[in-house]
């Protein structure tokens, strides 16, 4: 039996936007992993980076634990993990460094680790997995059970899929990205976390209690900026039955007040949907819940299977009110099913966000303008903005991958800086993002406030978005990827209802 430490390098306090926002989720894919290595019958133990003051925590906790092995697993469902920001890149290396200093074997897996094995093992790892890595940490595991002291080659040989440094040179034998493996099953390590910790903070900050779940693994979409390192285009739901457990499991335990479903397409087909809500009802286990979800997914059937089942707010990734841009995207979803998913969801009283992208590869002003319309006429109850993104392995990394100089990745999530020549440079992106959320705030608050001070409002939202409309040349890139073409002067702007006008529809 092995002593092991699993834990992440998700530290909420180095990211300011999201301790600002202070809405934090344990770890998922870390203590699934803590499971499955205590089912093998070993001694395990956690280091949650979510809530720590910093890495001068882990120290510690190496002390307490004493671990033989310390397995650094990131959080596959957490999104910003696979941003890769680069203070958590510096956490993790920090952490290796801590735990080899303490004499323990480390064993790193994720997002960045699999895009970028060698900075991981520079900073000390003695193996990386690349994708999931399921099997391969299985057979790892059990080779150091079986000999601890064994050497790093030995320690790897004939196991795929796994990188390591063999005097001073990168070793690795890709495998390709797999589905995800049907041995990660079973309730996650929950009792290995300070949960009142999180519920302390939810509470001084929002005043309610929420905690996560997954009831799936991947995602068989093929938008071309989407990285998928973990599972490609893989997509495995685990059963209704299954998912209605856990979250009575989570409600009769843990009394959180709502669920964050963080699967990146969630139910996927009504039937299972359906299915999971009279599981719920019949073990008094349903807690209000968030999903994502696409818009040509949110069916009348749907939504209403949705809501019956306890859906109170869906996530929908929009990313442009531009259909040009959108097909670019190769998203596969129409601005129509937007703002038609939108009336849908909100009917069953389900609250509705959009995630939107800025500054696609290709995106001229009009475009922007029809994400602005978009917000317009489907009055989404909230946004979530962030420019395009290029991580490696998707379409849109090599497309731009030439242009990409020191800047790889953001330090930290509301970096939202332009990694590659768009056509306009960051500062207008992060314009047009606050308008874009000016412009939501205003339709929210128009039941609130008085028709004459809501109708000033609008005026002054349209003054701002023509005073950017005007300067916009002054942001232009004119070494943009996509120049802006010659006729540009004499584009043909989408029809845009004013925000004045459009209030009183």
């Amino acid at each position: 039996m092995l002593k092991i430490q699993v834990g992440h390098s998700y530290f909420l306090r180095y990211d300011r936007k999201q301790w600002e926002r202070g809405k934090p989720y344990p770890p998922l894919a870390t203590i699934q992993i803590a499971a499955l290595l205590r089912n093998m019958g070993h001694e395990v133990s956690l280091f949650d980076a979510m809530l720590a003051d910093g890495v001068e925590d882990h120290e510690g906790a190496l002390h307490s634990a004493q671990p033989d092995v310390v397995v650094i697993y990131e959080d596959n469902f957490n999104y910003l993990t696979k941003m890769c920001l680069g203070r958590m890149r510096e956490a993790a290396c920090r952490m290796i460094a801590e735990a080899r200093a303490a004499g323990a074997r480390v064993i790193v897996a994720g997002s960045d680790a699999s895009d970028h094995p060698d900075a991981f093992l520079e900073a000390g790892a003695q193996a990386v997995l690349i994708g999931e890595g399921i099997g391969a940490l299985i057979q790892l595991i059990e080779r150091l059970d079986a000999e601890p002291h064994i050497d790093t080659e030995r320690l790897v040989v004939g196991i795929p899929g796994v990188a390591t440094q063999i005097s001073g040179q990168t070793q690795l034998t890709r495998v390709g990205v797999m589905p995800p493996d049907p041995r990660l099953i079973g309730r996650p390590a929950w009792d290995l976390l300070d949960i009142e910790r999180y519920r302390a903070l939810w509470m001084e900050r929002h005043g309610y209690f929420s905690l996560n779940m997954a009831a799936s693994r991947g995602c068989p979409f093929r938008c071309n900026w989407c990285a998928k390192p973990i599972w490609g285009n893989h997509y495995k739901q685990r059963s209704a039955q299954d998912v209605a457990a856990e979250m009575s499991y989570l409600k009769h335990t843990f009394k959180p007040d709502h669920i964050w479903l963080a699967d990146d397409i969630f139910g996927f087909h009504i039937d299972w949907v359906t299915e999971f809500g009279e599981h719920l009802r019949a073990a008094d286990g349903s807690v209000p819940f968030t999903i994502q979800t696409r818009a040509d997914l949110a069916s009348q059937r749907m939504a209403e299977a949705l809501a019956k089942a306890g859906c109170t707010e869906a996530w929908i990734g929009a990313e442009s009110g531009s259909q040009r841009v959108l097909d670019a995207m190769t998203k596969g979803t129409k601005v129509a099913d937007l703002i038609a998913a939108r009336i849908r969801l909100g009917e069953q009283g389900i609250r509705v966000g959009f995630f939107i992208q800025l500054g696609y590869l290709g995106e001229q002003l009009g475009d922007l303008l029809a994400t602005r319309e978009l917000i317009v006429q489907a009055a989404p109850d909230d946004i979530g903005v962030s420019v395009s993104y290029p991580l490696p392995g998707t379409k849109f990394y090599e497309q731009v991958k030439a242009q990409l100089g020191a800047k790889t990745h953001w330090q930290e999530s509301d970096d939202l800086a332009m990694m590659f020549r768009g056509a306009y440079d960051s500062e207008f992106y992060r314009q047009v993002r606050n308008l874009l959320h000016d412009q939501v705030t205003l339709q929210q608050s128009r039941a609130r406030v008085e028709p004459e001070q809501h109708r000033q409002s609008c005026i002054a939202l349209d003054a701002q978005w023509n005073a950017l409309i005007a300067s916009e040349q002054l942001h232009r890139n004119m070494d943009a990827t996509f120049p802006t073409p010659a006729t540009s002067s004499k584009v043909n702007l989408p029809p845009l209802r004013h925000a004045a006008t459009t209030q009183n529809r």
